[in-house]
């Protein structure tokens, strides 16, 4: 499939709140930066997953979304306006594809878009480093998709393809060409059916969004209030940033049946709990001979989560040092979306106290510190008397079960993260996302 080379950087703003982020242009043109390459950036509306659109069955999902990254594209010709959930852990883009609902694609109204047979190429080769991998449907002779994901999300539908354009249709370079599932079957933790429409894959492998439009660079950040941030397509080059510190990904070239070769994996080389270094063996902390235990860099996971063993040594610790400070629930059959085991009550209405010792992820040439309320995470609904319930944001993979650490966005707010193909790193650097967000000259 013919793709093209994004002629110029997109700033697109991000913007958070305790459910949900979108992007929506509120200029009819995106205001342009004065540097070099040229920019532009999109202003974002915040908008909320109803707790009536997440599933009520713990039997059916061990853990689910309440906050997702969005972005607004057009796809297919005339354009249609699609939200779709920024998602660095998966591959395939994919789109809720229906003829009545508003917020689907309608693949019948587009005279661009095509169905991939099963004797394609993309179908036959391309689609190598999907976790499931493609079918033919017997009937139509189309290239048949599944998806599955670790919090028991799911879509199915055909192999496709259409015209995308990200941001405002008005201002983006020409459309392109973009192979993609058209799903007729979805259910997404991630996804909000009210206000998504499907998924945009940014990992490494064949099929996804960065690969066929050829990016080799892009970066983000996430704000930790209810305002702005940045998704950048295109080389970190701010006056206003400290330096970037960067991590070399892990490569495992040998297929292994639980590595996933196209993620964003990095080596964790330890954790700290304020200025205690935690007595984790490094052995723990990389993938064995199965691939278990790679640690994956993950847009489209909320929380994070650490494999059993140094789980538990890092709860431990939390829990000696937040002694005095921190109330426990100490209710051993609570379990927060069937991961998170440590949860604390703090009296409505006051913050979390700041003497909340910080964790920090410590990787080769890079780490990156989670501090104050990034920390905890207040359950929706819960209440103990005139408390609320507020839960530790590092989960047990274990439990889940994810056979992988996960670094999700909630630890990543307030810090810019640049996924550099070209140079197969990942860079970190502290950073006031609202502050960055007015600089880049933005009006909240």
């Amino acid at each position: 499939m013919a793709t093209l080379l994004l002629p110029f950087l997109f700033l697109i703003l991000l913007s958070q709140s305790p459910t949900s982020l979108s992007i929506r242009p509120n200029h009819p043109h995106p205001l342009p930066l004065p540097s070099k390459p040229k920019s532009l950036i999109f202003p974002l509306k915040t908008r909320s997953i109803p707790p009536s659109s997440l599933p009520s069955s713990p039997n059916k999902l061990r853990f689910h979304h309440n906050v997702t990254l969005t972005v607004s594209l057009s796809v297919g010709t005339p354009p249609q306006n699609a939200t779709m959930v920024l998602d660095t852990g998966s591959e395939l883009s994919w789109l809720r594809c229906a003829t009545s609902s508003p917020l689907s694609f309608n693949p019948y109204a587009s005279s661009s878009f095509s169905s991939i047979p099963c004797s394609s190429p993309t179908c036959v080769s391309q689609a190598r480093d999907l976790p499931i991998p493609a079918t033919c449907e017997q009937s139509s002779k189309k290239c048949h998709v599944a998806l599955s994901y670790s919090d028991a999300s799911t879509s199915e539908g055909s192999l496709s393809s259409d015209l995308f354009r990200l941001g405002d249709m008005s201002a983006s370079p020409s459309p392109i060409r973009t192979t993609f599932g058209c799903m007729t079957s979805a259910f997404d933790s991630a996804l909000d059916p009210t206000a998504t429409t499907g998924l945009l894959g940014m990992n490494r492998g064949a099929l996804s969004f960065v690969t066929q439009t050829k990016t080799r660079r892009f970066s983000y950040c996430i704000s930790d209030r209810d305002s702005s941030g940045v998704l950048l397509i295109g080389s970190t080059n701010l006056p206003f940033m400290l330096p970037l510190n960067y991590t070399p990904f892990v490569q495992i070239n040998l297929p292994l049946p639980y590595f996933d070769r196209v993620a964003y994996s990095v080596q964790l080389d330890g954790i700290r709990v304020g200025s205690t270094q935690l007595p984790i063996p490094k052995s723990v902390l990389l993938p064995d001979h199965t691939g278990a235990g790679q640690t994956m860099v993950d847009s489209g996971t909320q929380f994070t989560f650490l494999l059993g063993d140094p789980y538990n040594i890092l709860r431990t610790e939390f829990l000696r040092q937040t002694e005095g400070i921190l109330t426990p629930l100490n209710e051993p059959d609570y379990v927060f979306q069937g991961a998170f085991d440590l949860c604390f009550r703090v009296p409505e209405g006051k913050p979390v106290p700041v003497y909340v010792p910080s964790v920090a992820l410590v990787f080769k040439g890079a780490e990156m510190v989670v501090a104050g309320e990034r920390l905890l995470y207040k359950v929706p609904g819960e209440k103990r008397g005139g408390d609320g319930v507020w839960c530790f944001t590092f989960g047990n993979s274990d439990l889940v079960p994810i056979s992988a650490y996960v670094i999700g966005h909630h630890h990543q707010q307030n810090v810019w993260v640049e996924y550099d193909l070209e140079n197969g790193r990942v860079g970190f650097a502290p950073v006031k996302c609202d502050v960055a967000s007015q600089k880049l000259g933005l009006t909240l």
